[in-house]
């Protein structure tokens, strides 16, 4: 029997090894049945037709390990699977379809956010999986009922969300998705919780494999039906990990504010997105309306390339992660005001520096 601490390299390895070998065919496929993005000068950056089913892949790598590979318990001689894995799989399947869609034909704005609603009510009152408390932020424990299913139900809808917002530029979402699922997955692993930490790294397999054909120039986009999948695994991790139990913690994370790590972990896209939609509903827009004003496109238009910016977008997610490790011990609130204070000040730089000049 493969050890615990083995199954999370196993189950890495086995998707990445599924997304590189069955890429290359799936870019064939979608040319010759034209599923691809078209350019668009006025808010594409590609300037030739790009396969846009990429989801597809990172989907189906990420479950088939995730299932393959996922911890099991003994229990009077048998073995115990937790009932988590059928909520995860009956969401993510709600999901997925849901992006492949609007992949393919398109969905309205309306629609995803009718199935976002449902996915969040499957995982909040059937698997219990939910924010129950604020762990000590602004002073506040436990939460009453109807603000644990309301604040649950948002954390989902924006994090799912966020990634599909911030997939604008060859590398990015797959980038930080990688970032934030190898994040949890040590995380995971140290606290003893080999469930979440194999759907972690089952995901991050899935795409550091996917980067290789999605970086700067990408041969192949992740669409929707990637970047949904992404947000709801990365969504449930984060939940997971903040209402993981206080007195199973090792010694190691005592001292680390569960919310202000899953904050500094998704710092980029929950920042980019709630800035967005603010910024939208000020114009009187719709939240969900497609723009240039993401933080990767103010970055290319003071003279970064497209490497350029997705790096350094890349440098500042792992700094702010390093920066919330780094506030072990202080009071939640505080490592909250350092951790967003540094963030919204690197957020600025790019616009006090004059754009380039063409």
């Amino acid at each position: 029997m493969i050890g615990e601490e083995k199954i999370l390299l196993v189950g890495f390895v086995t998707s990445f090894l599924v997304v590189l070998l069955t890429t290359p065919a799936l870019i064939k496929v979608a040319k010759k049945k034209m599923l691809v993005d078209e350019p668009d000068e006025k808010r594409k950056l590609h300037k030739a037709s790009i396969p846009s089913v990429g989801g597809i892949i990172i989907f189906a790598a990420t479950l088939f390990s995730y299932a393959l590979w996922f911890p099991t318990e003994m229990h009077g001689g048998e073995k115990i699977i937790s009932a988590d894995l059928k909520y995860i799989v009956a969401t993510l399947l709600i999901l997925f379809f849901v992006g492949v869609k609007d992949d393919i034909i398109g969905t309205s704005p309306v629609k995803k956010l009718v199935a976002h609603f449902i996915v969040g009510l499957i995982l909040v009152t059937m698997a219990e999986i939910k924010l129950t408390s604020m762990h000590g932020l602004f002073g506040i424990q436990e939460l009453p009922e109807w603000a644990s299913v309301f604040l649950s139900l948002f954390t989902f809808i924006v994090i799912s969300n966020a990634f599909n917002l911030i997939d604008g530029v060859d590398g990015l979402a797959a980038g930080i998705g990688l970032i934030t699922s190898v994040a949890f997955g040590i995380w995971f692993f140290i606290a003893g919780e080999l469930s979440f930490a194999c759907l972690a790294f089952s995901l991050a397999g899935a795409l550091l494999s996917f980067l290789i054909f999605n970086f700067y120039p990408a041969k192949i986009f992740m669409g929707d039906s990637g970047a949904l999948v992404i947000g709801l695994i990365v969504s449930i991790l984060a939940i997971k990990l903040i209402e993981f139990p206080p007195n199973q913690l090792p010694s190691d994370l005592m001292g680390l504010s569960k919310p202000v790590f899953a904050i500094a972990v998704l710092i980029y896209p929950l920042f980019d997105t709630l800035r967005i939609f603010i910024n939208r509903t000020v114009k009187g827009q719709s939240p969900f309306a497609p723009d240039n004003k993401h933080m990767h496109h103010r970055l290319l238009k003071i003279g970064l390339s497209q490497r350029q910016a997705v790096l350094s977008l890349y440098s500042v997610n792992i700094l702010i992660i390093s920066l919330a490790v780094f506030t072990m011990g202080m009071e939640a609130s505080v490592a909250l005001y350092i951790v967003c204070g540094v963030a919204i000040v690197l957020a600025q730089i790019p616009f006090f520096i004059k754009k380039k000049v063409d």
